[in-house]
């Protein structure tokens, strides 16, 4: 590990170091206080280079990006909340940030450090608070950033699942506009070729999903979108399937701005969206259901109330697409993760073949499982590329740290889906006839 005194900071106008607790050792610089701390978390051999407050600097010269470590505060939040909350906060709160290309940043730490920092090393963190200590950094808790959420009430009740949708999607249609681009779409796209572009690939998906359900089929068909979003898989299966749609969400401002797409495409008499919980569709009928991503919000607890509801909506042969990020073994976005923190409160990304099983214990025959895991990881190049490309409008609309928290959490799940750790799924299933009929088509083909 190089250790230079001489660095330039990162950032203008940084704080100078703090003096030394009394009666401790003699302190040098941040870099030599901190040396210990890194050892721990990142190990010897991690391509970054960290630029502390006081212009020192540890890592290699040929460092694939630079952390740069802006205050002691930063220390102070890691002894408090040890491991990846205490990280997660000093991020947010400015005291960490990344500079670089934040894909080969971030790959070089998950490559370093250890498997899961939810559970850190007891030697971890007696290292940052003797370096906190050294540097004049503890102190009392430091309050948490204003963009956390802990969202209250009983876990995935109504009440708290829109609180959690809110925190998350009602953001500002103009910030997503940015990050997504011309489709208005918040889940996998589908790349056929390598030319394909983002929005074609978005279509793409839609497509497959539209002929998945059979909507090419059935033109009049009836589609209930459930977590509709901005209404494109609404739009495209009116525009070119025929299809009667009703789509139901939890964000005031998703609902407000389909609405407003719905009414500009001159669908109104094809599309109903609604602001409303899955849970209070009763006494309707549906040919066909999509569900994109949604389903991260359900819970596994709720999975099979989930699927058994919808499967009551459905009329004989009618067809349910779940479309869904997974993890092999489930995996809850708890509240001391970055995740489930900042980005998806009470997330869970549930294994697929619990999926399968719920859907069969719900009466739902499944037809066909398909993996969309390396489109995911090209999704997410997209949507960063976007968000960096209109970084200072994006700040402007959101401040700088919302807009970091997207970028970091784009860019990390999209490592996740290349490694393999996370997936996302199409998971069909169709409600028999009383007499076993399915409707299926004879091969997948028929898909395009």
């Amino acid at each position: 590990m190089v250790i230079r005194e001489d660095a330039v900071p990162s950032r203008s106008a940084l704080p100078g170091p703090r003096p030394a607790a009394p009666g401790g050792p003699p302190l040098r610089t941040a870099a030599s206080a901190l040396a210990p701390v890194l050892t721990a978390f990142v190990g010897h051999g991690a391509r970054i280079r960290f630029v502390f407050w006081d212009g020192s600097s540890v890592g290699p010269e040929d460092a694939v990006g630079t952390v740069g470590v802006h205050s002691p505060d930063a220390l102070r939040r890691m002894a408090w909340a040890p491991g990846e909350l205490g990280i997660s906060r000093a991020f947010v709160a400015g005291d960490l940030s990344i500079d670089g290309d934040v894909f080969e940043v971030l790959a070089a730490l998950r490559d370093a450090s250890p498997a899961d920092l939810r559970h850190v090393d007891a030697r971890a963190i007696v290292a940052t608070v003797r370096a906190a200590r050294r540097l004049g950094a503890l102190g009392a808790p430091l309050p948490p950033p204003p963009e956390e959420s802990r969202p209250p009430g009983r876990i995935h009740s109504a009440a708290r699942d829109a609180r959690a949708v809110s925190h998350h999607y009602d953001v500002g249609n103009d910030f997503y506009e940015l990050v997504l681009g011309p489709s208005w779409t918040y889940s996998c796209a589908r790349f056929v070729t390598a030319a394909t572009t983002l929005e074609e690939a978005q279509a793409a998906k839609y497509e497959l999903i539209c002929r998945k359900l059979g909507l090419d089929e059935r033109p009049g068909a009836r589609l209930l979108d459930v977590g509709c979003g901005w209404g494109s898989m609404a739009i495209h299966a009116a525009r070119h399937h025929g299809a009667r749609v009703v789509g139901v969400a939890l964000s005031h401002e998703q609902v407000d701005k389909a609405k407003e797409r719905v009414r500009a495409e001159g669908l109104e008499d094809a599309v109903e969206i609604r602001y409303q919980d899955y849970r209070d569709l009763r006494d309707e009928q549906f040919d066909a259901i999509s569900s994109i991503g949604m389903f991260e919000h359900v819970g596994t607890e709720r999975t099979t109330q989930y699927f058994s509801l919808l499967r009551q909506l459905l009329t004989p042969t009618g067809r349910l697409l779940n479309h869904a990020i997974s993890s092999p073994g489930g995996s809850r976005l708890g509240p001391r993760t970055f995740i489930g923190r900042y980005v998806f409160p009470d997330g869970e990304l549930i294994d697929v073949g619990e999926v399968l099983l719920a859907m069969e214990r719900a009466g739902f025959e499944v037809r066909d499982v398909e993996s969309l895991r390396e489109h995911y990881s090209r999704t997410l190049h997209c949507w960063v590329a976007n968000l960096e490309a209109h970084w200072d409008e994006a700040v402007a609309l959101v401040g700088r740290a919302r807009a970091d928290i997207w970028r970091l959490y784009m860019a990390g799940s999209a490592l996740g889906f290349d490694d393999g750790g996370i997936a996302v799924h199409q998971v069909l299933g169709v409600a028999p006839g009383s007499d076993g009929a399915s409707g299926m088509p004879r091969t997948r083909g028929e898909w395009g």
